[in-house]
Parts: structure tokens; sequence; C-alpha cells
């Protein structure tokens, strides 16, 4: 397998007659391979991410914990966390320091490797406010640092707005008031499954950073995306209402090859029948549709980028389709997880 480029998709339903876990298809092939070996029955992914210099090394975030695959998935080994296994909602490999990882889990903690995920310690506890009282608890759903400053740290939540560390971790400050201030137009009010309407501006899904652009913050929520040039201290919205009819942010990334591109993955709403991915060649200013000839049948969930190659990009649905591109969106081809393969959080390539 060495050389070719793999795409790893995570479920995580556990409804009657579906089924999570983590799936692998080597680019250009039809064939899903479900990956168990290593992983307890029953497990549900939330997370998947790859080393950025080595993509034989794969971890991944499930209910059960985290794993780590130095085989490309063939074999994984639980990672051991302090006080049992965390639900792992999120991993980010530092980019300056790739033995440095960060997990975010659920009831919200993130915890930090600094030997490559042999050992794990738990980090300060944010001491977030719990704002918003959903049907499940809150998750850190995606961590990203600034490539300017190495100890900056951002973490994004469901449902609990954003929160960030200027020490590495070693403490966490909020920056979610200025979410809230949203909320006095009518129009950045929803409440689905919570006490207040402050819920979807809370309703963090993925946050990102870029050397193009220091100190400064990306967030994909239920209401759109915004943006914070201030570290989370004010934030503002990015309008994506202007380039796109879909406005529900699932994801949002960075180039790995050109930081003032950035890739985001658009719905109507959490459960739909539709979604996009729109890329951005400005830093964020102006987007356009990506992904000509793709139709989502349900909320596109995410976005994978390919650490080496700027051609290769793919996005997944809810419901287990899993779209490609080997030529820079000229092109567009469906792989389909096996039936049964639901709820679809995570994507990852390389």
């Amino acid at each position: 397998m060495a050389g070719a480029t793999h795409v790893y998709a995570g479920a995580a339903s556990s409804m009657e007659g579906t089924f999570g876990g983590i799936f692998r298809q080597a680019a250009g092939e039809d064939r899903w391979q479900r990956l168990t070996n290593g992983l307890p029955e029953g497990t549900e992914v939330h997370a998947v991410t790859l080393h950025p210099e080595n993509p034989e090394t794969v971890y991944l975030g499930a209910t059960t914990g985290g794993y780590r695959s130095t085989n490309r998935g063939d074999r994984w080994e639980r990672m051991r966390f302090p006080g049992g296994d965390p639900d792992v909602w999120s991993i980010l490999v530092h980019p300056k320091n790739p033995k440095r990882l960060y997990a975010g889990a659920s009831p919200i903690a993130v915890f930090r490797s600094d030997d490559g995920g042999d050992n794990w310690r738990a980090l300060a506890d944010p001491g977030l406010p719990n704002r918003v009282h959903m049907q499940f608890a809150c998750r850190v759903m995606r961590l990203d640092i600034d490539p300017n400053n190495a100890d900056d740290v951002y973490a994004t939540m469901e449902a609990n707005g954003a929160m960030r560390s200027r020490n590495a971790g070693e403490s966490w400050e909020d920056c979610t008031a200025d979410l809230i201030r949203f909320c006095e137009q009518p129009k950045y009010r929803s409440r689905i499954g919570s006490q207040t309407e402050i819920e979807g501006m809370l309703d963090g899904h993925a946050l990102a950073c870029s050397a193009a652009a220091p100190g400064t913050v990306f967030l994909a929520n239920r209401m759109g995306l915004f943006r914070s040039t201030d570290r989370g201290e004010h934030w503002e919205d990015m309008e994506i209402g202007r380039f796109s009819p879909l406005t529900y942010g699932r994801d949002i990334r960075v180039s790995p090859q050109d930081p003032k591109i950035l890739y985001a993955c658009l719905s109507p709403a959490a459960r739909s029948t539709d979604g996009a991915i729109y890329r951005s060649d400005d830093v964020g200013r102006t987007w356009k549709r990506f992904d000509h000839g793709v139709k989502a049948e349900a909320t596109m969930m995410a976005v994978a980028l390919h650490p080496k190659d700027p051609n290769q990009v793919y996005g997944v649905s809810r419901f287990g389709q899993v779209f490609g591109t080997q030529d820079g969106g000229k092109s567009w081809h469906e792989h389909r997880l096996p039936e049964g393969a639901r709820d679809l959080y995570a994507l990852a390539c390389g």
C-alpha cells in the first residue's frame, strides 16, 4: 500500500439496522474495507486524523477512546488516557511538532500527548458555563493551532461556542461572549433541542487557522461561517449566504499547500437532502461552489484535503456518499460506503 492514496471514512451510527466504524478505500477503487482489527465491537468513530508526514500512521477518535495505527488501519492499538477511555471527538497533530497531539472529548475535556500518542495527560478544565442544555453531553468537535503562534490552540464545541489557549492548553479562555451577541438579531436565533435560542450560534462544528491570516480563526456552525481576526475576542459573519443558498456550516479546512485557500461543507440543515463543498481562494473573502456535478442526498458532513497533492479533495455526506476529485475539481466520482453505514462525521485522506 506504500505510495498509494487512501481515503478513510468514520461512521458513528448505533441505530438498529445500521453500524459505525472506520472504512478505508484506495483512491480510484470501488471497494471499501471495514477496519476492525483492535477495535471493540460497536465502536462509533467520530474523528480520523492522519499523521501529516507519515501516512502509515492514522489516529481515531471514538466512543471507546482513542486509537492509533502504524499500518494504515490494518491493526489498531488503544491509546491510554488518564482516568479511562474518553469519548473522543477530535484529534489534532501539531503542525510544527508532530510528536505533540491534542484530543478533544465529551463531556468537554482536552488531552495532550508529547510523544506521538504513547502517553496522554488531561489539560486544564476549561471551566465553561453550561449555557445550552442539549440531549447529549457537550463535545469538543474540532481543535486547531495558529501556525503563526505554535502555543495558540483553539477549540469549538457542540454546543457551547469556542475557547482558546495561549499556552499550549495549560489554561483556557472562553471565546463565546461575542457569538452570543449575534443573537440580539432574530436571524441568528435558533433552538432545536435546548432551552435557549442562543443554541444555534453556539452549535460549533469546525474551526480552522491559516498561516495567511495570523491571529485569525474561522468557525463553522449551524448559523453559517464566522471569522475572528483578534484571536477569538470578537467575531464577524462571513455572510456565506452571499455566495451560497446553503448556509449550515459543518466543516471548514485550510489547504495544506496554500494557506489562502479554504474549503467548507455547507448544507440546509443538520438533517437534510442536500449539501455541497465550497472553496475560497482569498482567505474566506469570497466563495464558489467547488463540487460541480455532485448530488448529495444528505447533509455534507466533512471535507478531506490531501496533505501533498492539492488536486485531491474528498467529501462525505451524512448517509455514506463519499465524493472525490483527483484533478482539482474538474471531475468527481461517488463511492458509497456499505449499506448500513450512517452518521458519517469524519473523513481523511493521504
